[in-house]
């Protein structure tokens, strides 16, 4: 076989098929609505035992450890951030935030038999009725990564990366 087709050979088996594109395309349409809906106990079902979720400041590809980040929750940094939003009583939420997602340009790439990178834009509008009433939008660059598991895909890491990330940001008192 010559290089060449083996290079091909490899992309194309590194290229999900129709179904896993339907399938982890559904997965982020429900992972927005739910997040959309403050349905914090369902969305947290989606997450692997070792997740990360990720909102540095502004876009590229940081080290975590030695740059400053919006937010860099851990699995268990993560499950407290939702338990206090699922108490209905963290102050910057009260009353709830108003939002809708909108997803596009999803672009997936399979990276082993069972896990996929999935990159998307989405912008998020948030209705601030805690505070001033007024909506504000967070347009912003996402990358999932996911695994495969018995009971369906689940996230093992949530790269939020807001355009405007590196400029005085508001309160992030929900799931970006």
């Amino acid at each position: 076989m010559t290089a060449q087709l083996r290079a091909d050979a490899a992309e194309t088996s590194l290229r999900p098929s129709i179904e896993e594109r339907r399938e982890i395309e559904d997965f982020l349409f429900l992972e927005a609505r739910l997040a959309d809906e403050s349905r914090y106990a369902d969305w947290e079902a989606l997450v692997d035992d070792d997740m990360m979720y990720w909102v540095p400041r502004g876009e590229g590809d940081y080290d975590m450890a030695t740059q400053m980040s919006i937010i860099a929750d851990n699995r268990s940094r993560l499950r407290t951030r939702l338990a206090q939003l699922m108490t209905g009583e963290r102050h910057a939420q009260l009353p709830v935030s108003l939002l809708r997602r909108v997803i596009g340009n999803i672009e997936i790439e399979k990276t082993a038999a069972d896990e996929y990178r999935v990159f998307s834009n989405f912008v998020a509008y948030e209705l601030r009725r805690a505070s001033n009433g007024q909506t504000v939008v967070w347009p912003c660059r996402v990358e999932h990564r996911l695994r495969r598991r018995p009971d369906g895909l689940r996230m093992f890491l949530k790269k939020v990366m807001i355009v405007h990330g590196d400029e005085a940001v508001g309160s992030l008192g929900f799931i970006l």
